[in-house]
């Protein structure tokens, strides 16, 4: 009994539980396991899915965001009373961001069936809400990984990748003008400086500008991101 209370009370102080009715929070505290992570052990792993949310109890753990040169990036620290994997959770994605235990860490591990049980009915408004918000957050982490590790060409490529779709021939096009100024500012560069590499990379093959204004991007342009 003792344990449930506990666990009970911790999940009373996690804002994801905040607004549980006391049969959610009562079903929740006893579905719950508690294990230990051993020092640099992963509690989530980026690319990977792991179907569970998982409470931090005691410990510290460090999110990591690693690109394919396998470079790394702190995004954040983890302590107690904090949480990780909700996010792959609720859009069904791999995880963004690897989470490490940075001393021995314990963690109350809650599965999905449970976890989901606590969500907003699938296809509300506030379902959908949550959806956009976990979208926006795995922006930002690509945001401040791209910032942190890659190099001007690289944020250059990157914003233009996402900012462009798919034409009737199957070729991937910017159809909207983006100025250099504003894609200056996205990237965290000089305007000089972007203009600089936009031009390289037109020189370069990386990218075309049309006669309709439109910007053909070419699929090599990756390489660069």
């Amino acid at each position: 009994m003792t344990t449930m209370v506990s666990n009970l009370e911790l999940i009373r102080r996690v804002p994801l539980f905040s607004m549980l009715t006391a049969t959610q929070a009562a079903s929740v505290a006893d579905a719950v396991v508690k294990r230990r992570f051993k020092r640099g052990e992963p509690i989530v792993e980026q690319g990977k899915k792991s179907n569970a949310l998982s409470i931090i109890l005691t410990g510290r753990a460090r999110v990591v965001s690693t690109d394919i040169r396998g470079r790394e990036v702190i995004l954040a620290t983890m302590r107690p009373g904090d949480y990780v994997g909700e996010m792959s959770l609720i859009d069904n994605e791999p995880h963004s961001a690897t989470v490490l235990a940075e001393i021995q860490t314990d963690a109350l591990i809650l599965g999905r069936p449970e976890f989901e049980r606590c969500l907003p009915e699938n296809g509300s408004m506030a379902y959908a809400v949550l959806k956009g918000l976990v979208r926006r957050l795995r922006h930002a982490d690509r945001k401040i990984e791209s910032l942190a590790l890659m190099d001007v060409y690289g944020r250059v490529a990157r914003v233009l990748l996402e900012f462009a779709g798919e034409n009737a021939d199957g070729k991937a096009v910017i159809r909207d003008k983006v100025s250099r100024q504003d894609l200056a500012k996205m990237v965290g560069a000089s305007r000089e400086m972007v203009s600089r590499v936009m031009k390289d990379l037109e020189e370069r093959g990386f990218i075309e500008v049309r006669d309709d204004g439109s910007l053909l991007v070419n699929d090599h342009l990756h390489t660069l991101s």
